[in-house]
């Protein structure tokens, strides 16, 4: 960011909303609001299944119907952004997530149960991609930096949370705990869409866009969906997310079928929280360094391994129950930083908040594995063949990293994508 835009962020919002780095804390801070309702959704399956007299299974459906809507409304919800600005929609989001998660803990029905998970998912894509927006829109220079720091934040998020949320739960019940962090995450969203401005002239009037030379500017989301560079990219990002989403929705019955304490399920969720967050970091530090495929094809291959040992060596103890899970959510969170970047290389920044809406949709499509019909097949046929199978899908992913990049390049894209390249950007 120039100096010339630091001045004019300054004197059209002030020293303090006008201040980049106070922009990206503030959009950090949202992404935390919105983490609980992915990563400590774990610690509720169990008393759900009591509270609704239902199975596993049916109670994890709930949890893919949160990541469809979740992932689904991305696309949209850019669009809605640019339409009305970042105040109007995280206020709307505030509003969605504190009902909807409040309310799951009033469910008398599984189906009153999908509802509000789906209307909590529905405000929590809309931070998602909000917070996304706005962080790259003020930190062109450090992109890298700025989508890490918001994943990490969304990774990390839940940690402080857990063991409140288990001791509500232990002591005051579901609906408790359910109506505590609803209305704090919920209104925290809101005091924050007050906060949150996208940088001046950083929007682009469509009459001086048109006058661009085509050919120099970014894939638009329907030249990206023709190229076969975006579906390898899409069943990449969907074969590695299977792992991270059955752990993350499974901690504590997978403990619990075990016969792991109590103690050290809440404390395998904290840290998991902690391992997905730092990884999100470590490895995109390490991309720097390494490239951006080298380390896909390092994370994803010891993500393979970790998930295949997962039940094999996790439940031998309480130790390594928590030492297993961290070491697979270490090595998974990292696409959540390296595939933006991905994105930006192959098919330019000019639309990158609209594609990876798109690209992200494959954690929707991941998350019917991770949910409910990974739930049913370990009921069925045990974890060590849902693990198994996950540890598949990352080895895919590993190998797919290192034939991405021999792959000729996009015909209207010229940067060279094994150097890294980055498009010009608006």
């Amino acid at each position: 960011m120039d100096n010339e835009m630091k001045v004019k962020a300054r004197a059209a919002y002030g020293p303090v909303l006008g201040n980049r780095w106070f922009q990206l804390v503030s959009a950090v801070v949202a992404m935390v609001m919105i983490a609980n309702l992915q990563y400590a959704w774990t610690l509720f399956t169990t008393p759900l299944m009591t509270n609704l007299k239902t199975s596993l299974t049916i109670v994890q459906f709930a949890f893919t119907l949160f990541i469809m809507f979740e992932t689904f409304i991305q696309p949209l919800g850019g669009y809605m952004l640019d339409r009305f600005g970042s105040r109007s929609m995280f206020i709307l989001a505030g509003i969605l997530i504190g009902f909807g998660w409040t309310m799951m803990g009033q469910a008398q029905s599984v189906a009153a149960l999908y509802f509000y998970y789906a209307v909590a998912g529905t405000g929590a894509g809309i931070i998602y991609g909000g917070s996304l927006s706005v962080a790259i829109r003020w930190f062109p220079d450090r992109r890298g930096l700025a989508s890490g720091l918001i994943a990490a934040g969304f990774g990390m998020g839940s940690m402080p949370f857990v063991p409140v949320i288990a001791n509500i739960l232990d002591n005051g019940g579901v609906a408790q705990a359910f109506m505590f962090t609803g209305i704090l995450q919920g209104g925290l969203i809101v005091v924050i869409a007050f906060l949150l401005r996208y940088p001046p002239g950083s929007k682009m009037p469509n009459k001086e866009f048109a006058k661009l030379d085509q050919s120099k500017i970014g894939f638009s989301p329907g030249q990206m969906l023709k190229t076969p560079h975006f579906w390898l990219i899409w069943s990449m990002f969907f074969a590695v997310n299977v792992g991270g989403l059955i752990i993350t929705a499974n901690t504590k019955p997978f403990g619990k079928n075990f016969h792991i304490a109590a103690a050290y399920i809440t404390l395998a969720v904290m840290i998991n929280s902690l391992a997905n967050g730092t990884g999100r970091l470590f490895w995109g530090w390490i991309s720097d360094r390494l490239g951006r495929y080298r380390t896909m094809f390092v994370a994803f291959g010891l993500n393979a391994v970790f998930l295949f040992l997962l039940p094999i060596l996790g439940s031998k103890s309480n130790i390594m129950y928590v030492i297993c899970l961290a070491l697979v959510m270490f090595t998974w969170g990292e696409l959540f930083s390296l595939f933006p970047s991905v994105n930006v290389d192959v098919f330019g920044a000019t639309y990158a908040a609209s594609n990876y809406g798109f690209l992200y949709s494959a954690k929707g499509i991941a998350s019917i594995l991770g949910g409910g019909l990974g739930a049913y097949l370990a009921t069925s046929y045990g974890w060590n063949v849902v693990f198994s199978v996950a540890a598949l899908f990352s080895l895919y992913a590993a190998v797919m990293s290192l034939v991405l990049p021999r792959i000729p390049k996009p015909a209207r894209f010229k940067t060279d994508i094994n150097n890294g390249g980055v498009a010009p950007t608006l």
